[in-house]
């Protein structure tokens, strides 16, 4: 009846074994277990003494040659050819156990031999419990290798994050004494640079050239502040027709964006926008007040380079 229950798995077992072989996909590891597998099939004492022993390496030996011609890695293979070779020396010693304890029912003269054999699996006990050890030891030294390269990692970043830090910081504090020079205002918009009438040529969107040096100073600011764009606004006071303060708006902040062009900024980080008489800063009622409505403001982008509308 054990004989006959063992025999599907077995043939199974052989027809992997056969497939197999038509394929170049194999490890010394894995001949050595086919081979101690044969040797047990030959056995005819393990279908009789030790059924469920030699059904586990069976299945572990099929695991093994799956994975052979499935291609698996080596590693994988050697290590499941490996738990095989341990199921069957099992199944063997299993066996040789079970064979001399028959015989030592029969005939006293065995006991020795019986004991003789208990010693011998007690010693290969050992020494996979030994194999185990080493093998807990190795993992526990790579494990604390790779906490030891983590905590490096960590300082080199801790390192790398101050760095920068103090470098942001030191730019923050150049940026607020460029700004500062430029007579810069922080707004609900971000911070805002206000350049007046004084600042242009008589034709009034001309930069003089303490203008042009303001606009020097702010492509300064731009070119060590690469993250940043500025949105440049032209307006003009209430004094003549609409339409001629809305194109003389647009000239001014045209002149700024010409200025910081021929400066080295690169275009796609200016905007210009020109609202003529529109948002005045004082009541156009006397020549001071419309002084201060005819300006360019440049409005300072944030670190994202965004701009809050208008």
């Amino acid at each position: 009846m054990k004989k006959t229950q063992l025999g599907p798995i077995v043939l199974a077992v052989a027809a992997l074994m056969a497939g197999c072989s038509s394929t170049p996909k194999t490890t010394s590891m894995l001949d050595q277990a086919r081979s101690d597998y044969l040797v047990a099939q030959a056995n005819p004492n393990i279908a009789t003494y030790a059924p469920l022993e030699m059904k586990q390496a069976t299945e572990a030996m099929a695991q093994a040659n799956v994975e052979a011609n499935d291609r698996g890695s080596d590693d994988k293979i050697n290590n499941l050819a490996y738990l095989a070779k341990q199921k069957i020396a099992m199944t063997q010693e299993v066996t040789k156990r079970k064979v001399a304890e028959a015989e030592i029912a029969n005939a006293g003269k065995e006991r020795d031999q019986l004991r003789l054999d208990s010693r011998t699996n007690e010693a290969n006990v050992a020494k996979m419990n030994a194999e185990k050890a080493t093998l807990a030891a190795q993992l526990a030294q790579s494990d604390a290798a790779q906490a030891q390269r983590v905590a490096q990692q960590a300082q080199l970043d801790a390192a790398n994050a101050q760095r920068q830090t103090q470098e942001a910081q030191a730019r923050a504090a150049q940026l607020e004494a460029q700004l500062a020079d430029l007579a810069a205002k922080k707004t609900a918009r971000g911070i805002v640079i206000t350049l007046g009438d004084v600042l242009f040529g008589t034709d009034l969107s001309r930069l003089t050239a303490d203008g042009m040096r303001s606009a020097q100073k702010l492509a300064n600011v731009l070119q060590q502040n690469p993250q940043r764009n500025v949105l440049i606004e032209g307006f003009a006071d209430s004094t003549g027709a609409a339409d001629y303060n809305q194109g003389l708006s647009e000239r001014r902040a045209s002149a700024v964006r010409t200025a910081l062009l021929d400066l080295g900024v690169a275009r796609e980080r200016i905007d210009m926008r020109g609202y003529g008489e529109s948002f005045p800063v004082a009541a156009n009622d006397s020549a001071a007040s419309r002084q201060l409505n005819r300006r360019v403001e440049i409005v300072l982008s944030d670190n994202s380079g965004k701009i809050v509308a208008r």
